[in-house]
């Protein structure tokens, strides 16, 4: 998805403001070289008329006066240039200026997005995820293994909290190379400080900067935005647009599911979200600390089975690395 289309054409307008200003500028030059090296304006109307009489030439006669006009033009091409230097200007000063020199300010060389136009998409999505700062900071560039146990453990699976986070980086790292391809959602769950939220930010990151649209929501956060665009028919603040958001954003991340007082319209408006985006097809990353046992009790037996069905179950363990890192 990436953009919306509303957002699309603002990015387009602001290329035709460009264009129209640059268009603006260039007739201001010219107008004060007219002005002031009348020369220029007679060298100018002769190329035009060259041109256009040359152009006729060739249809009309079919002579091969191509070389001839070429050399004329030319001629009067580097008078222009000698006199605007003899007057203290560039030898460009009556051409066309662009702020994007590879796309001439339109967001597009041939069929394909200018760096320029995916740089802009890219800012607006970082702006829409409600995270931009944070993944300046929490990103794949800072992760580390450094602080992951590898002597004890896990009973179940038989890792260590090193080996059990080389392998959810390994799904994480998949996940982010088929996003767009593939259809999988992940559920990251596990004790406090294992790194959960920075590891969502890492994937959310790489896919921003791939264009996907994707929006981060804390639970206590998801919830009172389902809860204004439900019963409050007029809500409207500097986040209200996100409510329409929730369901056709690429990636809709939510954090700390279970921080939130869970009733019957948090479990219905849970099972709702993730429904509707799972119709649509559309990825859910869900950290919590809640474990599968906790999941099915806090929430409703058709959230758990939407669940395990359909997510990638990721469990993280080891110590608190925030107690770690202090």
């Amino acid at each position: 998805m990436g953009l919306e289309t509303s957002q699309y054409d603002a990015l387009m307008r602001e290329y035709d403001k460009t264009r129209l200003a640059h268009k603006r500028q260039l007739d201001e030059r010219i107008l004060e070289i007219y002005n002031k090296i009348p020369r220029i304006k007679e060298i100018n109307d002769s190329i035009s008329s060259i041109s256009v009489q040359g152009a006729k030439r060739m249809l009309l006669e079919n002579t091969g006066s191509a070389e001839d006009i070429k050399r004329q033009i030319e001629a009067l091409s580097n008078e222009k240039a000698s006199i605007l230097r003899e007057n203290g200007y560039p030898d460009d000063y009556l051409s066309m200026r662009y702020t994007c020199e590879d796309c001439k300010d339109t967001g597009y060389v041939g069929q394909h997005k200018c760096h320029c136009l995916t740089n802009s998409i890219i800012e607006i999505l970082y702006q829409q995820s409600n995270i931009k700062d944070v993944l300046q900071r929490e990103n794949f560039n800072s992760f580390s293994f450094e602080h992951y146990d590898n002597n004890s453990k896990d009973p179940v699976t038989g890792l260590s909290p090193l080996e059990n986070m080389h392998e959810v980086v390994r799904t994480c790292r998949d996940y982010i190379d088929t996003f767009g391809n593939e259809y999988k959602s992940l559920y990251l769950y596990g004790a406090t400080g294992v790194g959960k939220t920075f590891l969502t930010n890492c994937i959310a990151k790489e896919l921003i900067d791939k264009s996907f649209s994707v929006i981060y929501v804390s639970s206590i956060r998801l919830f009172e935005i389902l809860a204004n665009s439900t019963f409050k028919k007029n809500y409207n603040d500097d986040t209200s647009d996100i409510a329409s958001n929730l369901l056709e954003c690429d990636l809709l991340i939510i954090d700390d599911l279970g921080t939130e007082l869970v009733n019957s319209f948090t479990a219905s408006s849970l099972f709702n979200c993730i429904n509707e985006r799972h119709l649509r097809r559309k990825s859910v990353i869900i950290s919590t600390n809640l474990s599968l046992a906790e999941l099915r009790a806090n929430y409703s037996e058709r959230v758990f089975s939407r669940i395990t069905s359909n997510y990638t179950m990721l469990k993280i363990y080891g110590d608190d690395l925030r107690m770690k890192l202090r």
